[in-house]
């Protein structure tokens, strides 16, 4: 039984979630998890995010992941899902650690590719699995997951979703451009898991699955959702990695608190939107670093308050290779379009191949630790905040590492020289047959084969 804190209140008011291109349409959680409101032209926010009380962050550093996840999921779920349930949901879906370690002083790196596939995304879409799983128990109904992945989204909803009753799930990935190991991942597992190769990029893929929710005929035959992040199912519970952060930070040291800097390797935003989400929760964030590659768009936004999509670019960060990121209308919607409050929060910084590349070895041979190209942007786009900014200097930096270095054995090998060393689960994985269909980028393929 995980411990209780008592933070929902005893009615269990039920949460609605609103369309921020509609906000006067109000629905359920169900409704918001099941049908993701991209066939209408918007993404569901919880109608509030509530504030925790002083006693919950008192607590803090004494809770481990479950309790942290479970409290949280009480808050905002608590209303529509029992506390049994969301306990079996919790403790089904992160079984596996996200620890925090120190890399010197006031350097700390959070390891999230501790789950089955070995990047962050395990924790929203086994949680998101669990739920499907627990609201659609007493229907007689199939629900399609359709996800659109440029890396590691693929993997891990496959991962989650294997074998689940009464849910199909159909991946797009861009051909060509995910590593042989997301690719084997995502490909090998059939069963109620189908993976579509896109003649295309994720931004193509994005727009086929954007397609089919606005689809009235195909959602007219059948039941379509989401679980990219664009569902908030699978968004909200990666804010439990951020509490989860200041927990170990606040148990590791017995000095003062300092203030806290977290960098993310961007690409659709999901990651950073769950970070301020938790930091309206009331989690003491100073800042959060928006780390991309050349896909740039929303790093010129913050400079110049321009939102300009621009074109997909290739690089060896390829899960950051978006862009337009569908999350970045959630992140105006938080500030209420206020580019002076957003820019105030959120710092932005982007890195060629070449700099990644460099912030691998700078990192291996500074510190020992071996990176993979998108925990080593994170850290680059950190250490550049840190030398532009000299007061943020008495700060307590921390960046995310989203996914093992061994998914990524040629980028880290080549910037580092070592040799990565293969997970089992990871070389299980090359023996077994892919399983994909080919399609080309337009939307009367997809539609046809759906």
């Amino acid at each position: 039984m995980l411990s209780s804190l008592h933070l929902t209140p005893p009615e269990h008011v039920s949460m609605k979630y609103y369309n921020i291109n509609n906000p006067s349409e109000k629905v359920s959680l169900r409704e918001a998890v099941l049908r993701s409101a991209i066939h209408i032209s918007g993404l569901y926010m919880p109608e509030s995010i509530p504030l925790l009380p002083a006693a919950f962050f008192k607590k803090l550093p004494e809770l481990s992941l479950q309790e942290i996840a479970f409290e949280l999921s009480k808050v905002m779920l608590g209303g529509d899902v029992p506390d049994a349930a969301l306990e079996q949901i919790v403790t089904k879906a992160i079984n596996f650690d996200i620890p925090l370690k120190q890399l010197d002083e006031n350097l700390y790196v959070l390891e999230l590719f501790h789950g089955p596939t070995l990047a962050f995304k395990d924790v929203g879409a086994r949680y998101m699995a669990a739920l499907f799983e627990y609201l659609l128990q007493n229907e007689n109904r199939e629900v399609t997951v359709l996800v659109a992945t440029s890396g590691d989204t693929g993997s891990a909803v496959a991962n989650a979703f294997y074998n689940r009753k009464g849910i199909k799930v159909v991946i797009l990935y861009p051909s060509g451009r995910v590593s042989n190991f997301q690719e084997k991942q995502l490909t090998t597992m059939g069963r109620n898991i189908t993976a579509l190769e896109v003649d295309g990029n994720f931004d193509d893929c994005q727009r086929l699955v954007k397609q089919a929710f606005s689809d009235e005929e195909l959602n007219n035959r059948m039941t379509l959702t989401s679980a990219n992040s664009i569902n908030f199912a699978r968004l909200f519970p990666q804010s439990f990695y951020y509490f989860y952060a200041l927990a170990q930070l606040r148990a590791q040291s017995t000095k003062r608190v300092k203030p806290v800097i977290i960098s993310v390797p961007s690409g659709n935003f999901g990651n950073l939107t769950a970070g301020l989400v938790a930091k309206r929760m009331g989690l003491p964030v100073d800042n959060y670093i928006a780390a991309t590659n050349t896909n740039h768009a929303v790093a010129d936004y913050l400079k110049n308050g321009r939102f300009e999509p621009l074109p997909t670019q290739h690089t060896i960060t390829n899960a950051m290779d978006v862009g337009n990121p569908s999350n970045f209308p959630r992140i105006l919607e938080l500030y209420k379009q206020s580019h002076l409050d957003i820019a105030a929060d959120i710092k932005g910084y982007w890195f060629t191949d070449a700099q990644t590349s460099e912030a691998m070895n700078d990192l291996q041979k500074k510190y020992g630790y071996l990176a993979d190209p998108h925990g080593a942007i994170a850290y680059l786009a950190l250490k550049k905040h840190l030398e532009k900014h000299p007061v943020k200097n008495d700060s307590t930096g921390i960046f995310l590492e989203t996914a093992h270095p061994a998914k990524f054995p040629e980028e880290v090998e080549m910037a580092t020289g070592l040799k990565v060393q293969i997970p089992d689960a990871l070389k299980e994985l090359l023996v077994l047959e892919k399983k994909s269909i080919k399609i080309p980028g337009n939307f009367n393929d997809l539609k046809s084969l759906l």
